[in-house]
């Protein structure tokens, strides 16, 4: 009898608040309590996940959703092209971006280097 193999995933969680919505003041708070309510919402959800890894947890704190080019953002997108990632969470989509057709562009598997280099080849 042949066992099931169970899939792992490596995981960023990745949260976003804009400027315009924040209430962190500066030198008075660390992170808005938003930011910090996404991750706890999302560390509660992920206790009975054991299947899923968290590898990072990603913030842009005072950035736009209008704009995917933020410093949090890329770098994870960095890290899921170089395989180290397979898999990332939000609280919802509109924490990712506001943009909701290039969020379907992401929604697509990206490509890792290794992929690529076999098409490359």
């Amino acid at each position: 009898m042949a066992s099931k193999k169970k899939t792992v995933y490596r995981a960023s969680i990745y949260l976003r608040l804009s400027k315009e919505d924040g209430d962190v003041v500066t030198g008075s708070k660390i992170e808005s309590d938003s930011i910090s309510n996404q991750k706890s919402l999302i560390l509660e959800y992920l206790k009975s996940r054991p299947e899923i890894q968290i590898v990072s947890i990603r913030e842009d704190d005072g950035y736009t959703g209008t704009d995917f080019n933020r410093p949090a953002f890329q770098a994870m997108l960095e890290d899921v092209k170089k395989g180290e990632l397979n898999c990332i969470i939000v609280k919802d989509f509109s924490w990712f971006g506001r943009d909701y057709i290039e969020i379907g562009d992401y929604l697509e598997p990206l490509q890792t280097e290794g992929e690529r280099r076999m098409r490359e080849a």
